[in-house]
């Protein structure tokens, strides 16, 4: 029997759980389903499945066999995908992760745009801090920031760089006035992201000089948006990426701090699987929101105030 076909029917038998789910997921009778497999065991010398009455297990072997035989299976797929990718039109559902603010200040706004240019593309998007793996939860893009793992093994795009910047509202300004060096900040009240590193002192660039400050915390959270809304509402200054500060800021609800200054740069970066050929959805995606950012060392989100 065909090899190949052998591999495909043994990945499918331990999907289904079973033979008969397998030959009905294939059309293959049960019997052509079982000799599949058999030929594939007396082929490797070894067996591959544990078989009882009521349930199926791999072996050692089926297992690390399986492993390659789907790697296999997948890097066939991308190659007759490629053959087929230049008369293709981009369709279907295209899945996309985003780390949570990123998604929200920045990807969504460009999805319309970019489905009004490509009608037979669903979008799926999913907003989330928590960490991913793109292949194994089955999405096709990620977008995340440079605080993010990104696994070594995909393909990182940078398209932008945030700025960590400080800032308050224009109560609190009027209040207790503005810092004029980075030293008076000792003197204010700070709103602090609950990590351990920033709970006693804040980082502050200007330049190629990078200082530490001894803060006071106020409020400490692990929410950026409580400590937004505590901004907002007057209670201290904050830290926070210039990515998710955009609409304040224009809006006025917040000013900058110590502008000129900045606590750090993050990385913005657009990831998709690496050994994975690009079908024409993803191209189409990527190649859209890669011309949105033509330079990755800017910071867009200040650079439209």
């Amino acid at each position: 029997m065909d090899r190949l076909q052998s591999m495909r029917v043994f990945a499918k038998v331990v999907e289904q759980g079973s033979f008969a789910r397998a030959g009905g997921a294939l059309e293959m009778s049960n019997a052509v389903v079982t000799r599949h497999v058999a030929d594939l065991e007396q082929h490797l010398g070894t067996r591959l499945l544990n078989r009882t009455t009521r349930r199926l297990s791999l072996t050692e072997t089926g297992q690390h066999y399986l492993d390659r035989v789907r790697q296999i299976l997948s890097d066939i797929d991308d190659a007759d995908a490629l053959a087929g990718a230049a008369v293709k039109c981009p369709q279907g559902t295209l899945r996309i992760y985003s780390h949570l603010g990123v998604g929200q200040a920045r990807l969504a706004p460009l999805l319309p745009r970019f489905a009004a240019l490509q009608p037979n593309i669903v979008l799926d998007l999913t907003l989330s801090d928590r960490a991913v793996d793109l292949v194994e939860d089955g999405f096709d893009v990620g977008f995340f920031t440079g605080l993010q793992k990104i696994d070594n093994s995909m393909i990182a795009r940078r398209l932008a760089t945030s700025n960590v910047i400080l800032c308050a509202s224009p109560g609190y300004v009027a209040r207790r006035g503005l810092p004029q060096t980075a030293q008076e900040l000792s003197r204010h009240d700070c709103l602090n992201y609950a990590y351990e590193q920033l709970r006693h002192s804040w980082p502050v660039h200007c330049g190629d000089s990078e200082e530490r400050v001894p803060i006071t915390s106020k409020l400490i959270s692990n929410d950026t948006e409580v400590l937004r809304q505590a901004a907002i509402a007057g209670m201290g200054i904050m830290m926070r990426s210039s990515y998710t500060l955009k609409d304040d800021l224009a809006e006025g609800r917040l000013v900058r701090v110590l502008e000129g200054h900045c606590s750090g740069k993050l990385g913005i970066f657009m990831v998709y699987p690496s050994r994975r050929f690009l079908s024409a959805k993803v191209r189409a995606f990527t190649d859209f929101v890669a011309a949105q950012f033509p330079d990755p060392e800017a910071d867009p989100w200040l650079e439209e105030l």
